[in-house]
């Protein structure tokens, strides 16, 4: 049993630790106290256990050790990394799968409460894939991509069309090196054939078909998702929202959507306003109805439509111990199946909602497109109904909250550079030749109760930001600088850095830009391949000075994701303990697969994978990266004394006043 930590150790969120004493303090057990109590396997977290088949499991736990069927380590390893990557993509793309479904129900009038919202998107899409547009409605138009998109997943022979949005070099590239992906569906499939019992026992080649898995997802399931969640639900662009466990309130009924279907929580906000529901609330003696989010369903809703997000991973147990939600409303992926349990000591009703996903214990009301407005109220009628049953001597609410500015889709950025009429990446593009921003990272991923939450994420963007390095985000990453108040245009600019403070001053931005949630870090290589094609910064992704971090990743999601960035030509660095970084005191070859997927990979697709828990070490690495870069495409070299203190009179004056007297000028907001 590892040594239990103190509340501060657990989380450096002040909202966290202030339910984490109140857990103490009703003995009740989460995520962060289990993490203590369990002591990971010391050999299967290293990647030396293959459970494969009934020989097993073999450990391979010293020098020449080789399984029952003769599976050396370096075979295991990629055998398990790759099944991680294949599951982590099968959950990404199924979601793809089950928008295209929607955008068919949609077309063809079939789903209740849908409609296409955003038609330039529909038709921008269509144009890349020679859908004819001119004269069509856009039902019309939304079928055949619909169709298309639905093909994609069960797809044989070919290529999956995504894939032609990449740089025609990076195009040429895959297809030389065989790893275009066919199919969503082919390529997982073929994952888990090739790592069976006796099937392909080269761990190279192994490791080819990860790549090719990883972009299956990347270039097609997760593309699609995004793609058809703008088409349906509306491209994000910057809203005003707020996040973090103050967001819940005492005399509304609160009702929090957790997980990554924005078709389930888009309709949940809809069905909110309703005046019906309303009133049902009303009728039970709230004031109405109060909306959060949790994890990426939480970045779903908050960039669209301004709902609150109560948090990130780590507070789907705590916003329940507030002893003020009615109901938790949890679709697929990232659900704890302690929420029931922990439910139990106040009022809360957990409600699942899709057909793959129960908990025992649950209340399943499950979601169906075709009726989708009905179910919606049904389950916000659930809720309402809850609230008689609370307890306000267990109601404890932390007073701490933060504002911010979501809602960075590509299509916004191209457009905050240009405006409408010479939207362009240029002005990116020239701030990095010219060094005033050094280059840029995108910090995603999850939170990991191992670690302490949020403060990997937070300490890595801090820190990049004073060297001039522009910040996105998704995902759970996102809502950790969101509860710091990174994502305000005003705010924290005092710690960045000279040259990438005038570029926010100039165009308006945070110093963090808001991307999405997880399946939105396609949103990232879209822009990266904007940036290449606009020019001046190499032709391909390999060559920009970028870097791509998951400080405190936990999820075979996270894998797939890093791997379809290596694949595009991105340097990934992961926070925490490797997957396959073996044991280099006892076994002398465990490092073979670590070292492939950094150097061989890097040799092959200009990107590469590693693992780094130290996080200076990991800024180290990052700012080195940008700068090789940036010394290969003949760039001046950084020189963060070449950009003085910002020229922009309004800025400074408001540099001078309190935060709240500053928000209270930006956006109107009450000195609260």
């Amino acid at each position: 049993m590892a040594k239990k930590r103190e509340i501060n150790e657990y989380s450096t969120d002040p909202a966290a630790q202030q339910m984490l004493i109140r857990a103490e303090e009703l003995g009740i057990g989460t995520a962060f106290t289990r993490a203590d109590a369990m002591a990971p396997c010391n050999i299967g977290s290293a990647g030396m256990c293959c459970k494969q088949c009934g020989m097993g499991p073999c450990r391979l736990t010293k020098e020449g050790d080789v399984g029952v069927c003769g599976a050396t380590i370096d075979t295991i390893q990629a055998r398990n990394l790759t099944r991680a990557i294949a599951a982590g993509s099968a959950a990404h793309s199924d979601h793809g799968r089950d928008m295209a479904f929607l955008l068919k129900a949609t077309a063809e009038g079939e789903a209740e409460g849908y409609m296409i919202r955003d038609i330039a998107k529909l038709r921008m899409v269509a144009g890349y894939y020679d859908i004819p547009v001119d004269g069509r409605a856009p039902e019309e138009i939304a079928n055949d991509l619909a169709d298309l998109y639905i093909a994609q997943f069960g797809q044989q022979r070919g290529e999956a069309v995504p894939i032609r949005r990449a740089t025609k070099k990076r195009q040429a590239l895959w297809r030389e090196r065989d790893v275009v992906p066919r199919g969503v569906d082919r390529e997982v499939v073929e994952a888990l054939h090739r790592t069976h019992i006796g099937d392909d026992q080269e761990p190279e080649h192994i490791l080819e078909h990860a790549i090719r898995t990883s972009l299956a997802d990347g270039w097609a399931g997760s593309m699609i998702a995004t793609d058809i969640s703008d088409i349906l639900f509306g491209t994000p662009a910057p809203v005003l929202g707020q996040a973090n466990l103050g967001v819940i309130k005492a005399d509304m009924v609160n009702v929090v959507v957790h997980g990554h279907e924005p078709s389930l929580s888009e309709m949940i906000v809809a069905a909110s306003q309703t005046p019906d529901v309303i009133e049902y609330a009303k009728a039970a003696g709230a004031n109405g109805i109060n909306l959060s989010g949790i994890c990426c369903t939480a970045n779903e809703i908050l960039m669209r439509q301004g709902i609150p997000a109560a948090g990130n991973f780590l507070h789907q147990e705590l916003a329940i111990m507030t002893g003020a939600v009615e109901a938790m409303v949890v679709d697929v992926q990232c659900v704890m199946q302690a929420l029931v349990g922990l439910a139990e000591n106040f009022h809360t009703k957990i409600i699942t909602t899709s057909p793959k996903v129960k908990i025992k214990g649950a209340t399943h009301i499950e979601f169906e497109e075709h009726k989708a407005m009905t179910i919606a109220k049904e389950i916000l009628k659930a809720a309402i109904d809850n609230f008689k049953n609370r307890d306000n001597s267990m109601t404890q609410i932390p007073d701490i909250k933060e504002d911010l500015i979501p809602g960075f889709s590509h299509e916004y950025i191209n457009y905050m550079l240009g405006g409408s009429y010479r939207a362009s990446f240029r002005p990116l593009n020239d701030a990095i030749m010219s060094g005033r921003i050094r280059g840029v990272a995108a910090i995603v991923g999850c939170n990991n109760p191992r670690s302490s939450q949020d403060y990997l994420h937070n300490l890595v963007t801090k820190e990049l930001l004073k060297q001039d390095v522009l910040v996105v985000q998704t995902g759970c990453g996102a809502i950790s600088s969101a509860k710091l108040g990174l994502m305000l245009g005003e705010a924290g600019l005092s710690e960045v850095g000279a040259g990438l403070r005038e570029i926010c001053e100039t165009v308006g931005i945070p110093p963090v830009l808001h991307m999405g949630s997880c399946v939105d870090n396609t949103r990232i290589l879209t822009v990266l391949t904007q940036m290449a094609e606009t020019g001046g910064l190499g032709d391909d992704i390999d060559q920009i000075p970028a870097v791509g971090l998951a400080p405190e990743w936990m999820s075979e999601k996270a894998l797939a994701i890093a791997t379809y960035c290596v694949a595009s030509g991105a340097y990934v660095i992961f926070g925490g303990a490797s997957p396959v970084g073996g044991m280099p005191d006892r076994v002398s070859d465990s490092d073979a697969v670590l070292k492939y997927i950094s150097v061989g990979w890097e040799e092959k697709y200009g990107g590469k994978l590693e693992f780094i828990p130290d996080p200076q070490m990991m800024i180290k690495a990052t700012l080195e990266h940008i700068d090789k870069k940036r010394a290969a495409l003949g760039l001046p070299e950084y020189d963060p004394t070449r950009f003085g203190r910002s020229g922009d009179a309004e800025m400074l004056k408001l540099e001078a006043l309190p935060l709240a007297e500053k928000r209270k000028a930006v956006y109107g907001l009450a000195a609260d």
